[in-house]
């Protein structure tokens, strides 16, 4: 007998008016980290989650290509903490965070909130990576990121060469532009969120 199957993973919102689906691909090829920056836990306080800290934000790093969507896709919406920051894709129906990505398609990344999944999150395994973990003297720390980086890297050339990261709900697949207009917070509103 061969090793243990993986199967595709289920994810939603928090009304459950967008729904989705992990490949078995991505499950099997995916990173579990934990991230205690800043910009992290900013998106939580902003889309109105619990605050995470001290604690982090569970997210599951895979391609955005292995990531569908099975209802509910017009509530797909995107924000940026600032002009340059990081695509934070969220549900507009309920303000459900959904997962961060770089602002173009060229870097297949996606890191998932864990906590969108409905499925066996024990598919995820466990987490290997510690991101921006806060040190005793006010400095911050990464913990075995060799395992996040090699799988971004190993995930990214998959994608790459296969040409699947055109194939992706988040991006145009023609002009590689998002597939929605992130909205940019101001200043005012971004200073309010790092307490």
């Amino acid at each position: 007998m061969g090793g243990p199957t993986h199967v595709g993973l289920a994810f939603s919102c928090i009304c459950g008016q967008l729904k989705g689906q992990i490949s078995d691909r991505g499950v099997r090829l995916g990173t579990h980290v934990e991230c205690f920056c800043h910009d992290c836990r900013a998106a939580q306080l902003f889309f109105r989650q619990p605050d995470p800290a001290p604690g982090p934000v569970d997210i599951f790093q895979m391609a955005p290509d292995e990531i569908d969507f099975t209802a509910g896709g017009q509530f797909l919406s995107a924000m940026k903490l600032s002009p340059n920051g990081m695509l934070r894709w969220y549900a507009s129906c309920c303000n459900a965070p959904l997962a961060t990505m770089p602002q173009t398609a060229r870097l297949p990344f996606a890191g998932l909130i864990a906590g969108r999944i409905t499925g066996d999150v024990s598919a995820l395994g466990p987490v290997t990576t510690r991101g921006f973990v806060p040190r005793p003297n006010g400095k911050q720390k990464h913990e075995k990121v060799r395992f996040a980086a090699f799988g971004l890297l190993h995930r990214a050339l998959r994608s790459r060469l296969s040409g699947r990261w055109k194939n992706t709900p988040f991006f145009n697949h023609e002009t590689g532009e998002p597939s929605v207009t992130p909205n940019v917070i101001s200043k005012d509103e971004r200073a309010a969120l790092y307490p």
